[in-house]
């Protein structure tokens, strides 16, 4: 039987299987990492926002490891690329994109968004950022320089936002409230 006559049933069969007598993966580990992965969602990463804007030893890890400060959330990271975490600052934007298909940080945004895997947003982020923040309705000021970051099937990168005026005494729930799916990919900013 050739690959192409496979049905993609059997492929995974075939591939759990494998992995069960390898010992990376048994069957249990397989069915719960699918059950996290369904489950993930950008919440997820809007908590860790909103953790590292209230915890400054927790942004330090954040900044530092971003698997270790997902883990630390309770977010399962075995198995998956490192994930870094890119800090705005008043003079500096990060925009992410994977300019070969869809590498994204999965673990803590859920599934990438639909644009996030288009040819034209890939193109549009390396070859005119600015343009681009301006279609989600970002503005920055012309000072503020714009880092385009890209993710790889190697590294995963997520953005950490600048905590908005007038959100000074918000607690966590409140603070990962406002924070979205684009904050995290640098397409917009969070805003009270």
């Amino acid at each position: 039987m050739i690959l192409t006559d496979l049905d993609e049933h059997d492929i995974l069969k075939g591939l759990r299987t494998l992995l069960a007598q390898k010992g990376i993966a048994g069957p249990a580990e397989i069915a719960e990492r699918i059950v996290q992965t369904d489950a993930a969602n950008p919440g997820q990463g809007a908590a860790m926002v909103a953790r590292a804007w209230t915890d400054p030893p927790y942004r330090a890890l954040m900044l530092a490891d971003g698997t270790k400060a997902a883990e630390a959330m309770g977010i399962p990271m075995r198995g998956l690329p490192p994930l870094g975490v890119l800090e705005n600052q008043p003079g500096l934007h990060h925009l992410v994109v994977c300019t070969l298909c869809s590498c994204y940080p999965r673990a803590v945004l859920g599934y990438p968004p639909f644009w996030y895997k288009s040819a034209a947003y890939r193109a549009k982020a390396v070859r005119s950022p600015r343009a681009l923040l301006r279609e989600f309705g970002t503005e920055l000021a012309a000072e503020v320089a714009i880092r385009v970051v890209d993710s790889t099937a190697d590294y995963r990168w997520m953005v950490l936002p600048q905590r908005p005026a007038g959100t000074e005494g918000w607690d966590a729930a409140r603070l990962a409230a406002i924070v979205r799916e684009g904050d995290m990919i640098g397409v917009t900013i969070p805003s009270a």
